[in-house]
C-alpha cells in the first residue's frame, strides 16, 4: 500500500477516473459525494476503500470528513481537491449572478479545500504527504465562464502556491487547471467541444483520464510544488 488517498466528489468525472488512477497505483482510497450514496458505496467496494458523504458546502461538514477518514483508515497521504459546483451563467451576465450564488459558489469551491487542507495538515506532515487542487482554465484564463466561478478557481490556484510556500518542504502543494473535459456533465455544451476540437492543438476536449494521470503524476513526483499545471490540449496557444 502507497498509503491513503482522500478524493472528493469521486463519485463521476475526473474525481472517479482519479479515484481509479490512486487504486491502481496502490492507494487505499476514500471516495467522496455529496450524494450519490449508493453509486460512491459501489464505487469504494469495488476499488477496497472506503465511502464517506458530506456535503462541503457545510463548514462543519466539511471539517469532518478528515477525522473520519483518518478513523477508518489511521493515516491520510494524499488530498485531492476535486469536488467543485458551477453555474451555466454566461461570462457576461452580471445581472445572472447573485450574492447568494457568489457566496455558496466559494464555500464549495474555495473554503471547503482549505478547511479540508488545515484539517488534513498534520496528518499529511506525518506523511511527507501532499494535496493537489483541481482548479479550471478559467482560472487561469479569464474567459469561458461565469464570473463567479473563474474567480473562485483563481482564487483556488493562489491559495495552492502560498500553501505551497507556507507548508514545504513536509508537505507538497499543487494544481491541475483542466480545460474542457469529455464527461455526462459536458456532453451537450456543443459549442466549447467544437472550440477544442478546431482550436486546440490536441484537436479534442481531455478525457477525465487525462486529468487523473497528471493528478497521479503530481503525487508521485517528489520535487514538484506550487505548480499551477494547465491542462487544455494546447488551446491556450490559439
Amino acid at each position: 500500500m502507497r498509503g491513503v488517498a482522500l478524493v472528493t466528489g469521486s463519485v463521476s468525472g475526473i474525481g472517479e477516473a482519479t479515484a481509479r488512477r490512486l487504486a491502481a497505483d496502490g492507494f487505499v482510497v476514500a471516495v467522496h459525494s455529496r450524494a450519490s450514496r449508493d453509486a460512491g458505496v459501489a464505487l469504494a467496494a469495488e476499488l477496497g476503500g472506503t465511502y464517506h458523504q458530506a456535503d462541503l458546502g457545510d463548514d462543519d461538514a466539511a471539517a469532518g470528513l478528515v477525522p473520519a477518514v483518518v478513523e477508518r483508515h489511521g493515516r491520510l497521504d494524499v488530498l485531492v481537491n476535486n469536488a467543485g459546483i458551477s453555474w451555466p451563467v454566461p461570462h457576461g451576465d452580471l445581472a445572472g449572478l447573485t450574492p447568494a450564488d457568489w457566496r455558496k459558489l466559494l464555500d464549495v469551491n474555495l473554503i471547503a479545500p482549505w478547511v479540508l487542507c488545515t484539517a488534513a495538515l498534520p496528518h499529511l506532515q506525518a506523511a511527507d504527504g501532499c494535496v493537489v487542487n483541481v482548479t479550471s482554465h478559467a482560472g487561469v484564463r479569464p474567459k469561458g465562464s461565469s464570473i463567479a466561478y473563474a474567480a473562485s478557481k483563481a482564487a483556488l490556484n493562489h491559495v495552492t502556491k502560498l500553501l505551497a510556500a507556507a507548508l514545504g518542504p513536509r508537505v507538497r502543494v499543487n494544481a491541475v487547471a483542466p480545460g474542457l473535459v469529455d464527461t455526462p456533465l459536458t456532453a451537450d455544451w456543443t459549442a466549447a467541444h467544437e472550440l477544442w476540437k478546431s482550436s486546440s492543438p490536441m484537436g479534442r476536449a481531455a478525457q477525465p483520464a487525462d486529468v487523473a494521470d497528471l493528478i497521479a503524476m503530481l503525487i508521485g513526483h517528489r520535487y514538484l510544488t506550487g505548480e499551477v499545471i494547465l491542462l487544455d490540449g494546447g488551446l491556450n496557444l490559439r
